[in-house]
């Protein structure tokens, strides 16, 4: 997922017995990205080559591995919610082999969740709090799929072939995607399942796409969501 658009840039279908962390070697990553991920795919050999290849990565803490503290300390005050900002070295010898260099470990803490997180990252440019708000835009991830399952119907699935669902899937996605484009490129501001309901409800319409979501003088949107007919008697 794009964090800017809020568009998916990249996605494939699998079996479910395939773990979410081969993903990682699907991507092409890009010099000076910033990838963000889950700490469901701590994989320090992985991480390692994203550090290799120029590009940044984010992600959380998994089983807390042995470490030792090159550089930071604990923060007193709490500056940004900011509780440490280390650069550390793994210590375990497996681990120190899978990952050699440097990382930088994170502990922040979300006041409106009531909870500690703790980030590693190779990124040492930006400020700790700006990679806390990177991991925290990472959720959008998640209401990506929740969207996908409660307004675009894939939970029930019209065939049980194996093309059947996949074409399900990736209608789902490519309504996801152009309505997501509409409302970035026109700069619309609005929820994208509020973009959804109102093209939904005007198919019938031969409006410029914009006066659809142009407020009237009275504040209203001009489309109340419902189809009108005009017919015209003798």
């Amino acid at each position: 997922m794009d964090i800017v658009t809020e568009i998916p840039v990249f996605y494939r279908i699998t079996n479910a017995n395939v773990h979410d962390i081969n993903a990682m070697d699907w991507l092409t990553y890009e010099l000076l990205a910033c990838y963000v991920f889950d700490r469901g795919y701590f994989d320090l050999v992985r991480l390692y080559q994203i550090d290799v290849s120029g590009a940044f990565f984010i992600i959380r803490e998994k089983r807390h591995p042995a470490y030792e503290v090159v550089n930071g300390e604990d923060i007193l005050d709490g500056a940004d919610n900011v509780l440490r900002d280390q650069t550390i070295v793994l210590t375990k010898k497996q681990n120190k082999a899978k990952y050699p260099g440097r990382i930088r470990r994170i502990v922040y803490y979300a006041p409106d969740l009531h909870r500690t997180f703790t980030y590693y990252t190779n990124n040492f440019y930006l400020a700790a709090k700006d990679i806390a708000l990177l991991y925290k835009y990472r959720w959008q991830v998640e209401l990506f799929f929740k969207w996908i399952k409660q307004h675009l119907r894939v939970k029930a699935f019209g065939g049980e072939s194996f093309n059947a669902v996949r074409i399900q899937i990736h209608v789902a996605i490519i309504t996801y995607c152009l309505i997501g484009i509409i409302e970035h490129d026109l700069k619309l501001g609005r929820p994208i399942i509020q973009v959804m309901r109102i093209l939904g409800s005007s198919l019938l319409t031969k409006d410029d796409i914009r006066e659809l979501f142009t407020p009237s003088e009275d504040g209203e949107d001009t489309l109340d969501g419902q189809l009108e007919f005009d017919l015209e008697f003798d």
